[in-house]
């Protein structure tokens, strides 16, 4: 199927405009209805064709919607009407599916914004909203995208991979798997890191998942994409400004509010601004927590805390201190072309050049299963009690 090419842009328009004038839901047998009214002689085969692609760009995601349907799909990307792009966790494939034309890529991305809630246009040109199904989708207009519309799409899979999936697909090796479930059986605060698309969600929904069922946990997202398979959770999501400019509700005020709701464990989905400050000092106060944030390596989360510590107003010294006080370890994922991989797990500590996160257990390449002790690799088998069941490794 290639996007909306095999149907009249004209039956399109007259269908779409019969259906949008009409109040409540757009249901498929009121697509059908219209289709029928159009008066058009498409016989039955091509009746049904038409009421599927005709319910797919009224209802779904467009032209996108048969690739959003394959399970191993996890982001779209449309660059241009012959430029459609995909993820299978394998590296980015260019599609098949296509759009008539620039218009058609503006049309589906003003609707999917509308239907969560904002506005596309010259005045909001780049939006990023949440739909029901799973989707997160950020839109880009011309002149801020040179290139024309720009639409991506996250999609959040109902059934979150479990460990030994994780382990089973290569994500995760054996000893990594026996660190990783330490930390969160000894109730230890750790940051997830990575690249956009390393799989940082996935693993910590997993990780989640291993949380004690009397343990009451608490996310904190600016859209809500974790899925931990656990009895007890609870989720507050951030709120974007109206069209007047007022009613935000930032991360930071939502780590503030969920100190209040007594959580075993607290979880930032991602962080990446002055809600840092708060985050580190909720660890700090006894709660155990976790949460994602963009490095290119281990080691670096030490600059990146650094850099949204001073967007909270505090100095590189207090970040070192509150971090180091705070969080245990730090595991960090890289997206490889043959699929995502746990490449280290660090332990956090604090040195007399401030704070220090090492490698202790890495992965020997990008591709390779087997893992190395890292420079990190005493001070994380002390933390976690592990030494005499992880001797094999070299």
């Amino acid at each position: 199927m290639r996007g909306m090419r095999g149907l009249d842009p004209d039956l399109l328009d007259t269908v779409r405009r019969s259906v949008l004038a009409q109040s409540g839901p757009v249901t498929p047998a009121r697509i059908a209805a219209a289709v029928q009214d159009s008066g058009r002689l498409l016989g039955t085969s091509g009746a049904l064709a038409a009421v599927e692609l005709i319910t797919a760009e009224l209802r779904g995601l467009g032209p996108l919607q048969p690739l959003a349907n394959d399970p191993g799909v996890t982001d779209l990307f449309v660059n241009a009407p012959d430029e459609v792009w995909l993820d299978r966790g394998n590296g980015l494939e260019r599609s098949s599916v296509s759009f008539p034309s620039e218009e058609a890529i503006r049309a589906l991305a003003v609707r999917l914004v509308a239907a969560g809630g904002r506005r596309l246009d010259d005045s909001s040109p780049c939006v990023d909203v949440r739909l029901p199904g799973g989707y997160r989708v950020h839109a880009v207009l011309p002149p801020v995208s040179t290139s024309g519309t720009l639409l991506s799409v996250r999609i959040a899979r109902e059934k979150t991979m479990s460990l030994d999936e994780l382990e089973h697909t290569g994500c995760v090796l054996n000893d990594q798997r026996r660190v990783l479930e330490a930390l969160v059986a000894q109730r230890r605060s750790f940051l997830v890191s990575g690249a956009t698309g390393s799989g940082k969600t996935t693993l910590l929904s997993a990780l989640l998942g291993l949380v004690p069922a009397t343990d009451r946990i608490v996310l904190v997202e600016d859209a809500a994409e974790l899925a931990p398979q656990h009895g007890h959770t609870v989720c507050l999501e951030a709120r974007h400004s109206n069209v007047e400019g007022t009613g935000s509700v930032d991360l930071a005020h939502l780590v503030r509010e969920a100190l209040r709701m007594r959580p075993d464990w607290l979880v930032v989905g991602e962080c990446r601004g002055a809600e840092v400050r708060e985050l580190l000092s909720a660890l700090n106060t006894g709660h155990s927590g976790a949460g994602t944030v963009h490095a290119n390596s281990a080691g670096s989360v030490v600059a990146r805390l650094a850099a949204l510590g001073a967007l909270a107003g505090l100095s590189a010294e207090a970040t070192a201190l509150q971090a180091a006080s705070a969080l245990d370890a730090v595991v960090h994922l890289e997206r490889t072309n043959t699929g995502r991989r746990v490449a280290s797990i660090a332990v956090v500590s604090h040195g007399p050049d401030g704070l220090r996160v090492e490698d202790g257990l890495v992965r020997r390449d990008a591709v390779a299963n087997v893992s190395e002790r890292g420079a990190g690799w005493d001070r994380l088998t002390a933390l976690l009690g592990l030494g005499p069941t992880l001797e094999s490794v070299p």
